[in-house]
């Protein structure tokens, strides 16, 4: 607490200096702050938060999940594999390099290079500049899904990476890393790895209809959900997130501040990787663990009812959600299939889960753990903070992992593109894979599915995905987190959020 109310007192006096009025400095607190500056080190949410206040995409989604014209003013669909982007004149980078088709064709051809964002633009076969103003993409085949992957195309300053460094570097020191200079809303003063992120607004800044007047946002990571919102209801900070389940009543309550709840599309899932522990490589082995797991449960005591039992993927409204498919807690049918698997008298597996990244995540997993004890599976169960999970995500270091996934694209095929396709370093598919499963017809459907363009034959083929996942039980699917934010009064957060958890600060509004 004394570090937050020092952090707001040395700001007043820097704004009290400068003439700003204090009402445009906001105090915010995640989680956790993002590992990287690099908008392209890591597929993630606390990326793309950063990304949507240092740089602008090409399009962004809106609260009706449309499309917004942002860096590309305008579009047309010269054919079935041929898309123009018409770009806004007069943008120019952080460094005061003009933004034009070059750095976009630029920033494309290193996305398709990163080994966690290959696999959403591996359908792109080329980018290139028609003009100075006008970007060509080209698809392999019919695209039903090229705007939803220009959200992701944040343009950076080719000029200013080339000169300073421009390798990718998972969870490395590179310049790229540590180093932005973007197109967004704000720049970044300082920054403390774990400690907070400053953030000032852009003077030059293109969009000149923003209503936003934040001139100074500090990010202070905060994993612990208590503290985070004691902070908040003690005035230290203005804006918090996430908001856990069991204080949301406390935050409705309170006089002076706002609460902000969505239904969300993050599928909370454990994944199991049968190469590190031959037990998890059958079938009936899975089957038994989605039958001892009660993921209801889990939402009505854990989550408090804050999330929605999954069975699978895809939430309701998705294409390729399922109807049929149904969560299947049984636990007398969990021991049967146990007793009729390779492992009749059980076996010892690790897990690992993150602490501070999903809602109640160490706790999710320390009741898991208790359930699968209960058809007599041990389980060695580490947590630990998101900054050193996702290393050991990537080095597939446990048995089994939790992974969370908000469908990049709003689309059902992005998760299994990510998630349960075979791991393909070259393509970047399975990426998120860390179970390591596998399914030929997995594999054909989903690419398919990404030039099909017929919704019907294409809702058809997502549906068929998912039951097989499910017959199979390739993972262990838990529930949909909801979502939740919250602010101090006068802090106007509720314009600028969204489903897919990338709240646009730069267009927020403090009114006292």
């Amino acid at each position: 607490m004394k570090t937050l109310r020092h952090i707001a007192t040395a700001t007043a006096i820097l704004l009290g200096a400068t003439g700003l009025a204090s009402a445009q400095t906001l105090n915010f607190a995640y989680d956790a702050d993002p590992v990287s500056l690099d908008p392209h080190e890591q597929l993630s949410g606390g990326t793309l938060q950063l990304s949507h206040m240092v740089f602008d995409p090409l399009v962004r989604w809106n609260k009706d999940l449309g499309f917004d014209a942002r860096l590309a003013e305008s579009w047309e669909r010269v054919d079935d594999t041929t898309m123009r982007f018409k770009l806004r004149e007069g943008v120019t980078f952080h460094s005061g390099n003009p933004m034009t088709a070059a750095d976009v064709v630029w920033t494309i051809d290193r996305l398709k290079s990163s080994p966690d964002f290959k696999g959403i633009f591996s359908g792109w076969t080329s980018a290139t500049a028609v003009d100075d103003m006008t970007v060509e993409i080209k698809t392999d085949g019919p695209s039903p899904l090229v705007m939803h992957t220009a959200t992701y195309v944040f343009p950076m300053d080719s000029k200013f990476y080339e000169e300073g460094g421009a390798d990718i570097v998972k969870h490395g020191d590179s310049f790229a890393s540590k180093t932005i200079s973007g197109t967004g809303p704000f720049t970044i003063s300082e920054r403390e790895q774990g400690v907070k992120v400053v953030f000032e607004r852009n003077a030059n800044y293109w969009d000149t209809n923003s209503p936003g007047n934040v001139q100074t946002a500090i990010l202070t990571p905060i994993k612990e959900a208590p503290t985070r919102v004691a902070a908040l209801l003690a005035g230290d900070v203005d804006f918090i997130a996430p908001v856990p389940p069991t204080d949301l009543e406390r935050i409705e309550a309170d006089e002076n501040t706002q609460l902000v709840t969505m239904s969300g599309t993050r599928i909370i899932t454990l994944q199991l990787n049968g190469k590190r522990n031959e037990a998890l490589a059958d079938p009936k082995v899975r089957l038994a663990m989605v039958n001892a797991i009660n993921n209801q449960g889990i939402v009505d005591k854990i989550m408090k009812g804050f999330g929605t039992t999954a069975a699978q993927n895809s939430p309701a409204g998705y294409l390729g959600h399922n109807p049929d498919l149904k969560p299947r807690f049984d636990l007398e049918k969990a021991k049967s299939l146990m007793a009729e698997s390779s492992h009749p008298d059980g076996f010892s597996a690790t897990m690992m889960c993150p602490n501070n990244r999903y809602v109640n995540d160490f706790k999710i997993c320390e009741a898991a753990a208790a359930m699968l004890a209960k058809i007599n599976i041990d389980i060695d169960l580490t947590t630990m903070p998101k900054a050193q999970y996702w290393p050991k995500f990537d080095e597939r270091a446990a048995d089994i992992m939790m992974i969370g996934w908000h469908a990049d694209t709003e689309d059902s095929a992005n998760f299994y593109e990510f998630l349960n396709m075979t791991p393909d370093a070259d393509t970047g598919k399975g990426q998120y894979n860390s179970g390591g499963y596998s399914n030929a017809k997995v594999d054909e459907l989903t690419i398919a599915t990404l030039t099909e363009t017929d919704e019907a034959k294409r809702t058809a083929d997502l549906q068929m995905v998912e039951k097989i996942l499910y017959d199979e039980a390739a993972f262990v699917p838990l529930h949909w987190q909801d979502l939740a934010w919250a602010a101090r009064k006068g802090v106007d957060i509720e314009p600028v959020l969204n489903v897919m958890n990338f709240p646009y600060l730069g267009d927020l509004v403090i009114s006292e």
